[in-house]
Formats: C-alpha cells, sequence, structure tokens
C-alpha cells in the first residue's frame, strides 16, 4: 500500500550533480520512496519530510570555494544516517572538522578501490578480491578535490591510489562518505 512505501522514506539532498536524479532512481529501484530537495532548502521542510536517512549528492562546487553550498549542521544532530557522494562527502567531512585539498588534476573515470575497515555500509559488497585477501570495488570516480583528513570520529572506509580516503565512516553516528559514485557502477 500506499502508506507502507512511505514509511520508510530517503531524503536527497542535491548539490548540483548530474547524477543525482540517478541515485533516486537507484534508491527506488531498491523498493525506497525518495524525494530530492535542494540542498538549501528550508530545514523546516527537511524535518517535516521525516526521512530514515539522507543522501548527500555530489556536485560541482569545490568546498575550497568561500560562497560553497553547506551541509545543514542540524541534519547532522538528527541523529539519522547519512551518506555523502563525492562533493558530498567533502563537504561534510570539512564540516565536521577535516580537511579537504585540491588534487591539482580531476579524476574522472573507472577506478578500483580497496575497502578497508569493516563497516556496515561495505560489509559483504565486492567485486574482486587482491592477492593479500582485500575486497576490491569497480567504482566511478569524477572529482577534483579530496579528503585530505578525516574529521574526529572517523574512519578510513575505502582507498585508491590517486585518492587515499575514498570512503569515511563514523559508524557510531551512522554518517558515511563515499569519493566515488555507487550510483553510477
Amino acid at each position: 500500500t500506499m502508506s507502507d512505501l512511505h514509511d520508510d522514506k530517503i531524503l536527497i539532498l542535491d548539490y548540483g550533480s548530474q547524477y543525482t536524479q540517478l541515485i533516486a532512481r537507484r534508491v527506488r529501484e531498491a523498493g525506497v520512496y525518495c524525494e530530492i530537495y535542494p540542498w538549501d532548502v528550508d530545514f523546516e521542510r527537511i524535518r517535516e519530510f521525516a526521512a530514515k536517512g539522507f543522501i548527500l549528492s555530489g556536485g560541482p562546487e569545490s568546498t575550497l570555494d568561500d560562497d560553497k553550498p553547506e551541509v545543514p549542521m542540524a541534519l547532522f544532530d538528527l541523529g539519522l544516517p547519512i551518506l555523502g557522494i563525492c562533493y558530498g562527502m567533502q563537504a561534510m567531512a570539512q564540516q565536521l572538522g577535516g580537511r579537504v585539498e585540491n588534487v591539482g588534476k580531476s579524476e574522472f573515470g573507472y577506478a578500483r578501490v580497496r575497502a578497508r575497515g569493516h563497516t556496515a555500509l561495505l560489509r559483504d559488497i565486492q567485486d574482486d578480491v587482491n592477492d593479500e585477501g582485500h575486497g576490491l570495488l569497480d567504482v566511478w570516480m569524477s572529482h577534483g578535490d579530496r579528503v585530505a583528513e578525516l574529521p574526529a570520529g572517523f574512519k578510513l572506509m575505502a582507498s585508491t591510489d590517486s585518492a587515499p580516503i575514498a570512503g569515511i565512516a563514523d559508524e557510531a553516528r551512522r554518517i558515511y562518505g563515499l569519493q566515488f559514485h555507487p550510483e553510477v557502477t
């Protein structure tokens, strides 16, 4: 029924990624209702939506710019799961006390990510295994900045050669960030 469908719903905050609609499609394909709001929507509307969790999309901006889009800090106080993707992860990391740096060149295309540190998000997910037995994921990268230092309370969840911090997790608060675009591959 429709009421069941809306019991578990996800709110996607849009930071302007070309893939935001694809994120929504993937969530819906998993049988979960979701909607997309602009990142700067009035926070009362975010609260009223009553999501069970949030996804922060990627976007073309840099967290190093003065007029950068931000994550509403009140979002972190709701105690609900948050997944930041690409720009969403960088903004989250920076606002929670981590550091973002410009890579100097953009990374765009296929990459191999090594899963590090067992987290609920990546548990039992792998496309391949390396010689040391670590799980590997085939992913799509599209970014010019990267997280250089983790915020307090976060651990490293994934890495690539060009993005040593390609995934972060604060499992106590159920906050996760991915540098790559899981919605694409």
